[in-house]
Formats: structure tokens, C-alpha cells, sequence
């Protein structure tokens, strides 16, 4: 299966949320949660402080024609929770592979959400990858237990920039072979 740029990604469903496309209603959760520094220091993407417009770009991106990568929202909206409790990635890579990554609200934190939305992105495999990769920051393990819960296996460390941060950071990288 070839990863298909020209629509937008599918839902996924996970026990007590939906993962969907972000759109321009997410906007204002989404600048609340990226603007906290334990959000953004977790991951190598969000600035800190977070500048204007940060969130309406990358919901522009997230759903333009040739994107290299699915973002969803965690929306429990259905179950009673919050419509955004997070954000789930999945970038793809050549050779069949691709990054999963994400981030969950501090609000939501140890609650399960995370490993679920991994998983419902496991079993659905929207990108049909053959291999999947991820890469957390040696400081959260949390993000490290969500990837071994799921059947990741630790590959070796490695490091990566993080914006928010403004350095360099020590990570640990695993994998999951789905085929």
C-alpha cells in the first residue's frame, strides 16, 4: 500500500477516543497544550515559547496534498472527554517504513491514552508500512514504556534536536516490524 497524499487521513479508533484529522477548530487547545513547556521540551518540533500562527500552519500542513506525514487529534469528545487530548504522528519514511511520534495534554497524562493511540495506529497501519520507528528523548520514560507496551524493541540510543529546548538530546530508538 502506497501512502496516499491526496486525501485526507483515516479516522482510526481507539477504546475511549477517535484519532482524526486536525482541523482549524483544533486550534485553540492545540495553543494551549504546545505552549506548555512540558509538552514542547518533550518533543523535537514544538518551539518554546510557541510564536503565533505555529498551530494554524501546521494544521494547514497536516491536510495539504504531498504531505510525508498523517497527524490526528486524540478526540474523546464522543466518550465525554476533551475534543483534543493530544496528538498522534505518523511520518513516512522510504523502504516501507515510517516515525510514529506523539504527545498527550499534561491534563491527560497517565491515563493509558498514548499506548492506545499507538496501538489503534498499529492495527490499522494507514501507511501499510512494513516497519515501524520511534525515537523518545532518554529524560521521558513514559514515552519510552508506551513504545515497549505496544511491542517496540530498543535499537540503541542516538540523539536529536529539540526546538524548545534549543539542544541537543540524548534519545532512545525502537522499532516494530509489522510484517
Amino acid at each position: 500500500m502506497m501512502f496516499d497524499t491526496t486525501t485526507a487521513p483515516p479516522v482510526l479508533t481507539a477504546a475511549r477516543f477517535v484519532l482524526r484529522p486536525l482541523r482549524m477548530s483544533d486550534t485553540g487547545l492545540l495553543d494551549l497544550y504546545a505552549a506548555d513547556p512540558r509538552v514542547a521540551q518533550m518533543t523535537k518540533d514544538i518551539p518554546h515559547p510557541l510564536p503565533p500562527g505555529a498551530t494554524a500552519a501546521l494544521i494547514e500542513k497536516s491536510v495539504s496534498e504531498g504531505r510525508c506525514e498523517d497527524i490526528w487529534a486524540m478526540d474523546g469528545s464522543a466518550s465525554g472527554h476533551a475534543e483534543v487530548m493530544g496528538i498522534m504522528r505518523l511520518t513516512a519514511m522510504d523502504r516501507r517504513q515510517s516515525e510514529i511520534s506523539y504527545w498527550v495534554a499534561p491534563a491527560f497524562w497517565n491515563a493509558g491514552l498514548a499506548t492506545e493511540a499507538v496501538g489503534a495506529v498499529i492495527d490499522a497501519n494507514p501507511q501499510g508500512a512494513a516497519q515501524l520507528f520511534a525515537e523518545v528523548f532518554q529524560d521521558n520514560p513514559g514515552s519510552a514504556r508506551v513504545l515497549t507496551n505496544s511491542g517496540f524493541a530498543y535499537l540503541g540510543d542516538a540523539e536529536a534536536f529539540s526546538v524548545a529546548r534549543a539542544a541537543v538530546v540524548p534519545t532512545w530508538t525502537y522499532a516494530l516490524k509489522l510484517d
